[in-house]
């Protein structure tokens, strides 16, 4: 069995691995030419995860065509402001009927497009396309540590193909069928967790954590609700689960930029420094967009969107969230 990744980030990096251990061969794309020299050269990817030895039956490619000839099955897991570009780059390499699967995280600027309806739309046939998300940070993947996901896709099939494939002892995967709801909690989520670590940046304590994660999940509640999704998902492993691990760990690439940006640094001198897409400051915009086009009240999403697209001072933001009179603890659900 061939697979093929794209993208060649650090989960990009850890999936490859993960996948290479039931795969006869894994090809990654990556548009770095380090990146790709290195996997081929020393089965190190020298910019992400660079202390992980990927399998031998890993190597990389930076052509299309080359990384998805003979591919069974592909993981898409590029930044969500670059998806949609590079689905269009590979689709005329991908047949009709080879099962999709996105691990990318967010909502797409102006059409309110989840993920892997950015990547349908792009390569056709949806009903094989799926998406995986839960608490999965890739620093601990790749170092085989007890972590869990949820797969999600309309074809239960197409759910099947990619659990066999990923499951091991060590990563537990389920399966359902709610795409509205893993896609948008794993988008929100980011949103949330730059908060916290701009919350953390400023000062405040586990108290205000606490409070700014679970008004957090039922904002992601509310916005799942009015897309269709099923609430409960957020309950699970891609809500409560993956904002737990990214509003708190170190690993979390959101949570490190807000405390960074609590102390002055900006979006575009953190992303050159870290060398990393902040997934949830494009969020920030596009998840408020979204809720406006909804008619849902986003206070925290909007609190940031404020802050980082408009002007607003970040005291000031905080302050518009503090000054907020509680209201019922989950309303906007209508269930």
């Amino acid at each position: 069995m061939n697979i093929t990744v794209i993208g060649a980030g650090s989960w990009g990096t850890a999936i490859s691995g993960v996948a290479a251990a039931r795969a006869d061969r894994v090809c990654v794309w990556s548009f770095d030419e380090d990146s790709t020299k290195g996997i081929n050269e020393r089965h190190v990817n020298p910019l992400y995860l660079s202390d992980y030895t990927l399998p031998g039956n890993v190597s990389a490619s930076s052509s299309y065509e080359e990384a998805l000839r003979g591919a069974d099955g592909i993981i898409v897991v590029v930044p969500s402001p670059f998806l949609r570009a590079t689905i269009k780059g590979a689709a005329p390499y991908i047949l009709h009927d080879v099962p999709v699967l996105c691990l990318t995280k967010g909502i797409e600027e102006g059409s309110g497009k989840l993920m892997s309806e950015v990547v349908a739309e792009e390569i056709g046939n949806p009903g094989r396309v799926a998406a995986l998300s839960g608490p999965n940070h890739a620093e601990e993947i790749c170092k085989g540590s007890l972590s869990a996901a949820v797969i999600a896709a309309e074809d239960h099939d197409v759910a099947e193909f990619f659990r066999s494939l990923l499951i091991s002892p060590e990563f537990r995967i389920y399966v359902t069928s709610d795409m509205i709801g893993i896609e948008t909690c794993a988008a929100v989520k980011n949103v949330i967790a730059i908060v916290c670590g701009v919350a953390a940046g400023a000062g405040y304590g586990d108290n205000t954590l606490a409070l700014i994660m679970t008004r957090g999940l039922a904002e992601i509640s509310r916005i799942v609700h009015a897309r269709g999704g099923d609430p409960m998902t957020c309950m699970g492993l891609a809500g409560m689960g993956d904002l737990v691990a990214t509003c708190t760990s170190p690993h979390s690439r959101n949570r490190s930029f807000g405390v960074a940006f609590a102390h002055g640094e900006s979006l575009e001198d953190y992303q050159r420094r870290t060398h990393m897409v902040v997934e949830g400051a494009a969020a920030a915009r596009s998840t408020a967009q979204l809720a406006r086009s909804l008619g849902v009240d986003a206070p925290i999403t909007f609190a940031l969107e404020s802050s980082l697209y408009q002007g607003v001072e970040l005291e000031e933001a905080l302050r518009t969230l503090l000054d907020r009179i509680p209201t019922e603890e989950f309303y906007g659900l209508d269930l």
